[in-house]
């Protein structure tokens, strides 16, 4: 579903740090990259579109630019297009000041007054963007001039900078176009990006140019990009080995581990967090906290690494990562299956047995994974498992409706802000576990609203204390944001959700 990295071309072998060696020489102009995607959008309207490496992320930022990045190793927000985001009130309100000069590819400038545009809409309910949970965080925007838009916040959030750089309002896209409605702005979107659109011929490609007149001289370095998409992790990867593309985006730490056998560079957001088995605990079995424990004890993780990931993937014993300054040594679940089995026959005696469906899509990856929660549940008594496949476009409206007993969800994050209130706050619309704890609700709301670095550390331990004794998800995996390249293919750069940045692309031919 939420890292401006300075990374360069590297191998990753998916358990160590990512070292970085840098490409040799200095960029070289020209030239036409082959990027595969995983999902082709449904639209170019940057409010449809999501900017994470598994979405829409490198087409978006081709399209729109970026307001601001971050820095993958300590969370520091950088300025693109916008000059400066500041609080003087410890984040009730932000003021985000824009460069001068900036313009949107039909000729209109991209001032004040389309960044407010463009949030305001995303914001409304009625557009249906994915974004909006970051956005209905603004109570109201004002335009001060034509450079400069004040936002005020429904709760003071001194890290708002995160939910920008993460989601669709890094991007911006021209009011002019977008009122001539979806499908002449599917035709011709503008934006301010690095490229523009030359044609899109659906579930086939989408042919992009160097946009003259882009902010960031001399970048970009390709004249041309050719997207296509697929969401079959090894159609990707054989496309790479054949010569058929050059750079793949990545989803899986089984193709990223071949693809490095094979000699391509790699590279690997190292993100906290990760991909989880979510139960909802609004309703039978997981309303009961024994269910969950029971789930939790039972599983072997290195199992299911094994069967999804032929053993590749890291495995989230702790929330964060152990570089992370919100590390805590609080594991968040033990393999225990006597007890396991205790609370199975616990709960059937009580005539609650623990009977649920695993709702996953239909690609390979989530589909393995429920199959490996299925067969090790097999070996207990007192617990049944069906699972039941969704294609990936059902998934926003099952997330929508609440019905579902277990399903993967993700929270991603170098910073805890926003994903970790996103995802596990009882008030936030994103938690789909449901679980509404009010230690967990008030150690969120701090770690959100502290601007003290000591204060958010004691939150954010109380948080991970609170999911290791509640257990509403199972974090099975870290996330894999990843991006292979051909060996003549330099300056891969990836920000925010593994996010791709297509203007720092260049290729030695």
């Amino acid at each position: 579903m939420a890292c401006a990295a300075a990374l360069v071309t590297a191998a990753c072998n998916g358990h160590a740090a990512i070292t970085s060696t840098g490409p040799a020489g200095d960029p070289v102009p020209g030239g036409t990259a082959r990027i595969i995607m995983i999902n082709e959008p449904r639209s170019l309207d940057p409010a449809a579109m999501s900017n994470a490496w598994a979405f829409n992320a490198v087409l978006g930022n081709a399209l729109y630019g970026t307001l601001m990045t971050n820095d993958v190793q300590t969370g520091r927000v950088d300025q693109q297009m916008a000059e400066s985001f500041t609080t003087k009130d410890k984040g009730a309100t932000f003021e985000l000041k824009l460069r001068a000069g900036l313009t949107f590819t039909d000729g209109a400038p991209l001032d004040a007054h389309a960044v407010k545009f463009n949030w305001d809409r995303i914001r409304n309910p009625a557009t249906g963007s994915s974004s909006i949970r970051d956005a209905a965080m603004v109570a109201s925007t004002e335009v001060v001039d034509a450079r400069t838009l004040k936002i005020a916040l429904r709760m003071p959030i001194p890290n708002y900078a995160h939910s920008v750089v993460a989601g669709g309002m890094n991007w911006i896209a021209s009011p002019k176009a977008l009122a001539k409605g979806q499908r002449a702005y599917d035709a011709a979107p503008a934006g301010a990006g690095p490229f523009t659109l030359r044609s899109w011929d659906r579930q086939d490609k989408i042919m992009l140019v160097k946009n003259p007149r882009y902010w960031d001289a001399p970048k970009p370095y390709l004249d041309r990009i050719e997207l296509r998409s697929t969401s079959d992790t090894m159609q990707r990867l054989s496309s790479l080995t054949s010569g058929g593309a050059d750079v793949v985006v990545d989803t899986s730490w089984k193709s990223i581990d071949k693809a490095r056998k094979a000699g391509f560079p790699t590279q690997v957001m190292p993100l906290s967090g990760g991909q989880a088995l979510t139960m909802n605990t609004r309703r039978p079995p997981f309303n009961d906290l024994r269910a969950r424990q029971a789930i939790a004890a039972a599983l072997d993780l290195d199992a299911t690494d094994l069967s999804v990931y032929n053993g590749k993937g890291k495995i989230p014993y702790r929330l964060f990562t152990e570089t992370s300054p919100f590390y805590e040594d609080i594991p968040l679940t033990r393999q225990d299956k006597k007890t396991a089995q205790k609370l199975f026959d616990q709960l059937a005696a009580e005539g609650k047995r623990v009977s649920f469906t695993f709702t996953a899509q239909t690609s390979p990856d989530p589909r393995a994974v429920a199959e490996s929660v299925q067969a090790q549940l097999s070996a207990f008594r007192n617990v049944d498992v069906k699972i039941r496949i969704i294609a990936s476009a059902e998934t926003a409206a099952l997330f929508a409706s609440r019905d579902y007993d277990m399903l993967i969800s993700s929270a991603l994050m170098v910073d805890p802000e926003p994903q970790l209130w996103t995802v596990h706050h009882g008030r936030s619309s994103a938690n789909y576990s449901g679980l509404s704890d009010p230690q967990l609700n008030a150690a969120l709301d701090k770690g959100r609203l502290s601007t003290s670095m000591a204060e958010r550390k004691a939150a954010y331990k109380v948080v991970q204390e609170r999911l290791a004794a509640l257990v509403p998800v199972v974090y099975y995996t870290r996330a894999a944001p990843a991006v292979e390249t051909a060996g003549n293919v330099h300056g891969a750069r990836l920000y925010g959700f593994g996010s791709l940045l297509p203007e720092e692309l260049w290729m030695r031919r």
